[in-house]
């Protein structure tokens, strides 16, 4: 998933991370400096649901101007995975687990 918040805020008028967190404060979603930064301009590891939904309340969006899927990034079965590796570099074998009898 690519996370589209920046642009999405951008559409709507709003410029500053800042002016966005303030916002997010007046429906309940209170966001440290630090949060909100990584959100502003990073790719965030986790979202609560219930934060999404303040997001998309105070933007006047839908999920889907939020977060956009790339299928082409997901690996499907029979697929050949290709990866890169530095020149010189060992690559270690998959760790594959074993089933466990008895």
């Amino acid at each position: 998933m690519k996370w589209n918040l920046r642009l999405t805020a951008a559409n709507k008028g709003i410029w500053k991370a800042s002016e966005l967190q303030r916002m997010l404060a007046d429906h309940g979603l209170v966001i440290s400096a630090g949060k909100m930064s990584g959100l502003w301009s990073g790719q965030p590891v986790s979202l609560k649901l219930e934060d999404l939904d303040v997001a998309c309340v105070v933007l006047g969006c839908e999920i889907g101007d939020l977060l956009i899927p790339e299928p082409d990034k997901v690996s499907r079965p029979g697929q050949q995975e290709t990866r890169r590796v530095a020149v010189g570099a060992t690559v270690s074998p998959a760790v594959v687990p074993k089933k466990v009898l008895g």
